[in-house]
């Protein structure tokens, strides 16, 4: 069974695209806010158990939040696991209902300046570095000056996934070479009840010697609130729901997105809740491309 993680994508800016965001992180949406926040969850995470926290260039500040929180803890990079990710840049400054919440772009330059501002921040404790919703349209997979100062990091290099053809690429980044060595050893990509489309692909993945990070295992909140559509999960869809997640054989890693403490607790109750069968959850399934323009049509709050 995978083990739950923590990711501060929803922690570290004061809006994202979880239904139930808003009311869930409330009307201090302050820097110092939220850092209070993030610190409260990491703190919870950590006295569940929790060992693996995972950040991004455009979480706002979840990178420095978490260097913070790990520092003033005494926690050292032998007891925990960090990983982040370049390739979007946050541009909404803190401004709430901004046009633009962040800009993709995998060119060199942008891993230029993003791999020594994450450098700085997580120092010893970064131990995966990944590229940020990779996809064939992004050209990375082609870029051979890119590849090549990915691998000349000095740390794991890995890649989240994003969009209805996630396995395709994987499959792509799994046969990817650099001076005749596998350049990927991680990958974090999407895979829930209603998305599992990924997950022959992943299975490759693990099979492959990969570390498997599981993301968005509650369809940023799709999945976190009853109703008809998750009526087979139950009264608490969310957690048989991450249980799912948990319980397949190639999953190393699952993130919790949770922004409270009670979230996150709830969250800790999946890795003791036996999970629900295939034959419950697989009818929730939906067709890739109508997942993921719904997950494109959902508002930044």
């Amino acid at each position: 069974m995978a083990v739950l993680g923590l990711g501060l994508a929803a922690l570290g800016r004061p809006e994202y695209l979880t239904v139930g965001h808003g009311p869930s992180l409330g009307a201090d949406r302050s820097v110092e806010g939220l850092r209070r926040r993030c610190e409260e969850v990491c703190d919870a995470a950590w006295a569940g158990g929790i060992r693996w926290f995972d950040a991004a260039r455009s979480y706002g500040l979840a990178e420095e939040f978490l260097a913070g929180w790990l520092s003033s803890r005494a926690i050292g990079p032998e007891d925990v696991t960090v990983s982040s990710k370049w390739g979007y840049t946050y541009t909404a400054d803190w401004q709430p209902g901004a046009p633009v919440q962040e800009v993709k772009d995998h060119s060199a330059a942008a891993l230029a300046r993003q791999w020594p501002q994450s450098r700085e921040l997580l120092g010893g404790w970064l131990g995966l570095y990944q590229v940020h919703s990779a996809t064939e349209e992004s050209g990375i997979l082609d870029d051979e000056a890119v590849l090549r100062d990915l691998a000349g990091l000095g740390l794991r290099v890995g890649l989240s996934l994003s969009g209805p053809h996630q396995a395709r690429t994987l499959r792509r980044a799994l046969a990817l070479r650099v001076d005749g060595r596998p350049l990927f050893s991680a990958v974090q990509a999407t895979w829930n009840v209603l998305e599992p489309s990924a997950g022959p692909a992943l299975a490759e993945a693990k099979a492959a010697g990969w570390t498997v990070i599981v993301k968005e295992a509650l369809a940023n909140g799709l999945l976190a609130a009853p109703g008809p559509a998750t009526a087979p999960l139950g009264p608490d869809p969310a957690v048989p729901a991450l249980s799912a997640a948990l319980a397949q054989p190639w999953a190393d890693v699952v993130l919790s997105g949770a922004v409270t403490t009670p979230q996150l607790l709830s969250n800790l109750t999946a890795l003791t809740t036996p999970p629900p069968t295939p034959d419950v959850y697989a009818p929730l399934a939906v067709a890739p491309q109508a997942y993921w323009t719904r997950r494109a049509a959902l508002p930044w709050t």
